[in-house]
C-alpha cells in the first residue's frame, strides 16, 4: 500500500504564495514521476505541473513563472512552490505519485488540498 498526503492548501489574498507539500509512504520503492494537478469546481482535472525522477519539469502555460516544483528522491516528496497567485488559481490541488517497481509502474492520487485565492 501506498499513502500519498498533500498539505498547505490554504486562503490567500491575489498575489499572495502558498507552498504545497506532498509526502509519499507506505511500499514506495521509486518514485519515477511526481505531478501536482488542480480541479476548479465545475472544471476538469489539470495538469499543473510535473518532474521527473532526473529533475527534469513541466509547466502548464498558465502558471508557468510562477510555480516551481521540486522533489526531495530521499524522503520520497515534493513541493509546489507557488507565487503571484491569481483567482484563477483557485482550486484543489491533488499529488499525483507513479511508483517504479521494475518494469512495473503504479500511480497513486493524494486526497487533495483546498487553495482559494481571494481578497
Amino acid at each position: 500500500q501506498v499513502q500519498v498526503v498533500e498539505s498547505g492548501g490554504g486562503l490567500v489574498q491575489p498575489g499572495g504564495s502558498l507552498r504545497l507539500s506532498c509526502a509519499a509512504s507506505g511500499s514506495i520503492l521509486s518514485i519515477y514521476v511526481m505531478d501536482w494537478y488542480r480541479q476548479a469546481p465545475g472544471k476538469e482535472r489539470e495538469l499543473v505541473a510535473r518532474i521527473s525522477s532526473g529533475g527534469n519539469t513541466y509547466y502548464a502555460d498558465s502558471v508557468k513563472g510562477r510555480f516551481a516544483i521540486s522533489r526531495d528522491n530521499a524522503k520520497n516528496s515534493g513541493h509546489l512552490q507557488m507565487n503571484n497567485l491569481k483567482p484563477e488559481d483557485t482550486a484543489v490541488y491533488y499529488c499525483h505519485v507513479v511508483n517504479r517497481d521494475g518494469a512495473t509502474l503504479s500511480t497513486y492520487w493524494g486526497q487533495g488540498t483546498q487553495v482559494t485565492v481571494s481578497s
